[in-house]
Parts: C-alpha cells; structure tokens; sequence
C-alpha cells in the first residue's frame, strides 16, 4: 500500500462520521458476511451427518464463543486503543499497541488449549450434550488444538481494521471462508472424516487467513502501522488500556456463551436434543442477518474512538446517532426478509432425510427471532461505541443485563415456569432482547450529552 491510500485511509476515520461509517462498514459486513459462512459452512455440511452431529455443533459453540472471545476481545482493545491514538495524532502509541496485541495473541493461543482440552470430554458431558458427545470432541480437539491460526486472524483483522484498511481484511477473509466452503465436503465426506473433518476445513481455512496477513504486515510491510520488534516497548499504559476493553469485550462472548449453556439446558429439559439442533440452526442463521449491524457496530467503534481521541463531540454525536438510524432501517428489512422466507430458509439445514422433519420447528424459531434482530441495533452499535470511546466495562454491563438479566429469565418463565416450553423461550429472549437494548441506548445517550457538556466547558464550542 502506497503512503497516499495510507493517508487516504486515516483521512476516512477522522473525517465525516457519516462518509466514514459507509466507507467502513460496508467491507467489514462484507468480512463478517464471509466469516458468518465460513462457519455456517460447518452447520450446513455437518448437519448432514444428522441431529447428533448438529447438536455436537450446539454444544461446542459456547465453549468456541469464549476463547475466540479471547481474540475478538483483544482486537477489540487494541483497535480500540489505535483508533484513539491516530485521532489524537500519536502514531507511535498506535505501533506499539498492535505489537502489544500480537503479543497477547501468542501467550493465549498456547494457554487457553493447556487448560482447556483435558477437561472438553467433562465440560460437554455436564453441559448434558450425552449420545452428542463424541462428535463434539471430534470436532473440539482439532479446532482447540489449533487455535492459533484462529485468534491471530481475529487480531490481525481488528489490527487493519483499526488504521482504517478495511478492504485488505475483507481481502484475507474471503480466501478463508471460499475455501472452508469448498474444503468443507471433502474433509467430512470425501475423506470420510465426519466432524473431524469439519475441524480440520475449519483450522486449514484460518490458516491462509494468517499466512495473508503475516505477508502484508511484515513482507510486504506496506501496512500505515508499523508492527516490528523495533515498534515494541513494554508500555503499562498501552497494557491496561487494551485489557480496559479487551476483558470487558472478552467477558461479554462469556455472557453470551453462558446464556448459551443456559438456553441448551433449559432446551433439553423441554425438548431434548433435538431442541438443542433446532435452536442452534436458528442462531447460526440469526448470525447471518445480524452481519450488517455488527459491520455498522464495528465501524463505530473505529469512528466514535477517532472522535473521542480528538475531544470532538459532535462528530462522536453524529456518527453514533446516524448508525443507529441506519441500523433501524436496515434490520427492518432484514426481519421482514426473515420471517417471510423462514421455511425456504430452514431448508439449508434440512436437506438430508434424517433432517428434514426438523424444517417446520426451524421455521418456527426463524419467525420468533426475526424480532430478536428487529431490536437489536440499540444493543449492538450502543455497546460498540462505549468500547470505541475505552469504556469496555459499560459494554459489559449492557450486554450483562441485556442476555442473562433478561433473555436468561424471560426464557426462563415463559418457558418453564408457564409452561410454554420452546415457544415460550424463543419469546422470552426477544423480550429480554428488547429491554436490555433499550437500556443501552438510553445509557449511550446519556454519555454522550455528558460527554459533549464537558468538552464545551473545557474547549469551548469549537468543534
């Protein structure tokens, strides 16, 4: 990349907010898109193998949420960090926090599968995944086992992402996710390999991903950041700045992952396993549609840090206001999208006969939980901006009240205590959905009133 993209790029991220939130957002739905396939991938092709495979799928995914939480977290933190430090014009506190977090990336991916493994047998038995369990460390002990290729391709991304290079992202993530797609049936069915071979796609695919981007940052080294040893010095600042929003960041993949854990159980109780791969078909889908809002959060997460690291509030006010407007009108279309073609939609996990009596309860879910997206950008761009200004906690908070305070127990007493089984929870975590979002938007709001009262009575009004 030439000095002048370079400069183009930062020019994108301090400038008008509104130009700004197009220009990044709609490469990073683009990557989101394909990542959201490269796993919807292994839902399609390992339903295939039928109910207890997809369940196994169900299983692991909370337990995946959490350490790639991990990753996502700390390239939360640190584009966090570098998009302040570039508005604020300290370019070498930029470098040294992307060094910072390619460090953390490595201590991690050899920590987390140490603790983790020895005791996946034990964890997916207590989580009640019984005759599923088996598929479940089929599939577990490869993509754990490999889980460096996994959350350095998160980081790196959130890295170009952060410095405004949007494109190159989408770039490596294409590769990944065309690949696993194609891989996917060899591995599971050509080879023979079932759920293993599901992994093994998963793990090959991520892999290019780091290979492009370990290129491009240290071959090619045309990236704005500069991420060499000889950026690198052990900062106490740039440490708690990144882990402020990385574990907040980090802890809200946990919540959710619990309230997976919770959703399963009380899924189980009410219609067994096969409640469990219905639900999880439903959420992989969910995922898909959400992809244009978590594109929207994450540029505001870049813009609004741009902003609050220049002390300029009204571009901080715009931007936030202008994604949440934007997001209405997009998860609007996307819900009606939704509920109308929710029975072609379930067909993708249905296409195998020991599958296709599952097409009317996906149906059924799809319909609730286009709903669930209706409410969702209050939440999702809230909770992004309070991690883009360096408040990770609030984030925290937001989506703690949002999934276990609400969706957990409104799931809980429509569907347990009334007596309305899954129904009842699918309705319990729109309801839940919807009060916690609107707690976020009220809190972002108020932040932001604040936030500009103080920058006028420090600077007067003369952004």
């Amino acid at each position: 990349m030439n000095n002048n993209n370079e400069n183009s790029n930062i020019n994108i991220i301090t400038g008008d907010p509104k130009k700004a939130i197009k220009k990044l957002a709609w490469p990073i739905m683009v990557s989101m898109f394909l990542l959201t396939a490269y796993n919807l991938a292994d839902s399609i092709w390992v339903a295939g193998l039928g109910p207890n495979a997809l369940a196994a799928l169900g299983f692991i995914t909370p337990l995946f949420m959490v350490v790639v939480g991990l990753g996502s977290g700390l390239g939360a933190g640190a584009n966090s960090l570098i998009a302040r430090s570039i508005g604020s014009k300290k370019k070498h506190i930029a470098d040294n926090t992307g060094v910072h977090a390619i460090i953390f990336t490595l201590i991690i991916s050899i920590l987390a599968p140490i603790i983790l493994l020895p005791f996946l047998k034990d964890i997916l038995l207590l989580m009640g995944a019984g005759d599923a369990t088996q598929a479940g460390l089929d599939y577990g002990y490869i993509v754990f086992g490999f889980l460096i290729v996994i959350l350095f391709s998160s980081v790196a991304s959130a890295i170009l992402r952060s410095e405004g290079d949007v494109k190159r992202a989408m770039y490596a993530m294409a590769i990944t996710a065309v690949l696993n797609i194609i891989i996917d049936p060899i591995f599971i069915y050509t080879f023979n390999m079932g759920m293993a071979g599901a992994a093994i796609a998963t793990v090959l695919s991520a892999a290019i991903s780091c290979i492009v981007m370990v290129y491009w940052i240290w071959i090619k080294k045309d990236t704005y950041l500069s991420l060499g040893l000889s950026s690198f010095k052990y900062d106490t600042f740039i440490v708690k700045n990144i882990l402020k929003v990385a574990i907040p960041s980090t802890a809200e993949n946990f919540v959710l992952s619990i309230l997976g854990l919770i959703m399963n159980g009380m899924l189980v109780i009410a219609g067994g396993t096969v409640a469990v791969a219905v639900y999880t078909a439903g959420m992989r889908i969910l995922q898909l549609f959400m992809i244009p809002l978590i594109g929207l959060g994450t540029a505001i997460l870049t813009v609004v840090g741009a902003a609050y690291g220049s002390h300029n509030y009204e571009k901080l006010e715009l931007g936030f206001n202008y994604t949440i407007k934007l997001g209405f009108i997009i998860s609007g279309i996307l819900s009606i999208i939704m509920f109308v073609f929710a029975p072609q939609i379930a067909l993708v996990f249905t296409y195998t006969s020991s599958s296709a009596n599952l097409t009317p309860q996906i149906t059924e879910v799809l319909r609730f939980l286009c709903f669930f997206l209706l409410v969702l950008p209050m939440g999702i761009v809230s909770s992004m901006a309070f991690q883009g200004v360096g408040k990770g906690f609030t984030s925290l908070v937001i989506t703690i009240f949002r999934s276990l305070v609400f969706e957990a127990i409104f799931a809980y007493i429509f569907g347990i205590v009334l007596g309305w089984g899954v129904v009842g929870m699918y309705l319990g975590v729109v309801v839940g959905c919807a009060f916690g979002a609107v707690i976020g938007l009220i809190w972002a709001k108020l932040f932001i009133r604040s936030y500009k009262k103080d920058m006028i009575i420090k600077f007067g009004n003369k952004n």
